[in-house]
């Protein structure tokens, strides 16, 4: 094959894997609390403010309870996944995109990953270690405008991946 032919060829592939980690349509779900997923609690707080446990977003310990695996929530965040995750996120530690899932509940807190799937942008700002993945993976992962049922159900997922029981 020729030279260009492969290069065209690579360059539609590779828009093709970014577009299909975006999704250019906002989402229409409700959100109790009134608050949008990316308003902090603390808008406008400074660095010093930042907790790197919870990251940035609504998300704490107080708003994310975690129990024994919900089976109906982890197959919900498994489809979810599936159209919104895996085209750059594998379930094994193996990088393809982005970073592989597993042990990432082990690494970071519930709350921390809830704010990340809802308010990347903003995490990828003030966290050293979303900063510190960005620099590994070389790509800011979208914003997919996951509501917050929809970021439960797939740490749910995430926990099951990594056997929590």
């Amino acid at each position: 094959m020729n030279k260009s032919v492969i290069t065209i060829t690579t360059m539609v592939a590779a828009i093709g894997i970014l577009a299909a980690c975006g999704n250019s349509e906002p989402a229409n779900h409700s959100n109790p609390s009134g608050t949008s997923a990316t308003q902090s609690p603390a808008a406008g707080a400074g660095p010093a403010d930042y907790d790197p446990k919870r990251g940035e977003g609504k998300f704490d310990d107080s708003n994310v309870k975690l129990g024994p695996i919900d089976q109906a929530m982890a197959d919900k965040g498994k489809a979810i996944s599936a159209t919104k995750c895996n085209s750059c996120h594998k379930q094994t530690d193996e990088k393809l995109v982005g970073p592989g899932w597993k042990g990432v509940t082990e690494r970071r807190t519930a709350p921390w990953i809830m704010n990340f799937i809802t308010n990347p942008d903003a995490m990828i700002e003030k966290d050293p270690e979303a900063q510190a993945m960005l620099e590994l993976c070389l790509v800011r992962m979208p914003n997919q405008n996951l509501g917050d049922e929809e970021a439960r159900e797939i740490l749910e997922y995430m926990r099951q991946v990594d056997g929590a029981k």
